[in-house]
């Protein structure tokens, strides 16, 4: 070995006992100081504190206050009414139209068309058990009904309305 490879071996092997002995330095400062942090407070204490420092009244805005709040439900309530899919219409085939007969107009995915021969396994259910698959989605042998349609803003009114619209025009 040469006298400058002796070298480089002696300062490498400082420098790896130096990083050692600062790993230990940090272990032993982190699990003083997990000895150290303060434990965690006790629920009712944090309960005590949050009633001290609670607000002592409310504001009261007299009859102003109250318009404000009824417009504000007002308005949220025609928010609501806007989102119901076709305008809320229960017109069946209005919805059928638009949304069903995708898939009920040409067979797709196993969906019965209105051929009353397509609805005769399904008929004898009742029509309480088809509203129920048309609103909650039902997978069967023949095929997969989505939850209303694939649509979730109809309302259970609006499905409802549109079987019972494509049970009347069977052919």
């Amino acid at each position: 070995m040469r006298n400058y490879d002796l070298v480089f071996l002696k300062k490498f092997s400082m420098v790896i006992g130096f990083l050692s002995v600062v790993t230990i330095a940090l272990i032993l400062a982190a699990l003083y100081l997990n000895g150290v942090l303060p434990a965690e407070r006790d629920p009712a204490m944090n309960r005590i504190t949050e009633q001290r420092i609670a607000p002592q009244g409310a504001v009261y805005a007299g009859q102003t206050g109250a318009a404000q709040q009824a417009a504000a439900a007002a308005a949220a309530a025609a928010a609501a009414a806007s989102q119901v899919a076709y305008g809320g219409t229960t017109d069946g085939s209005v919805i059928f139209g638009q949304l069903c007969a995708g898939c009920h107009g040409s067979g797709a995915g196993g969906a019965p068309t209105l051929d009353r021969a397509h609805w005769a396994a399904r008929l004898p259910k009742g029509t309480d058990t088809l509203h129920k698959h048309a609103i909650e989605g039902f997978t069967g042998t023949a095929g997969v009904m989505p939850a209303k349609g694939g649509n979730p803003a109809l309302t259970d009114e609006q499905v409802i309305a549109t079987v019972d619209w494509m049970l009347a025009n069977l052919k």
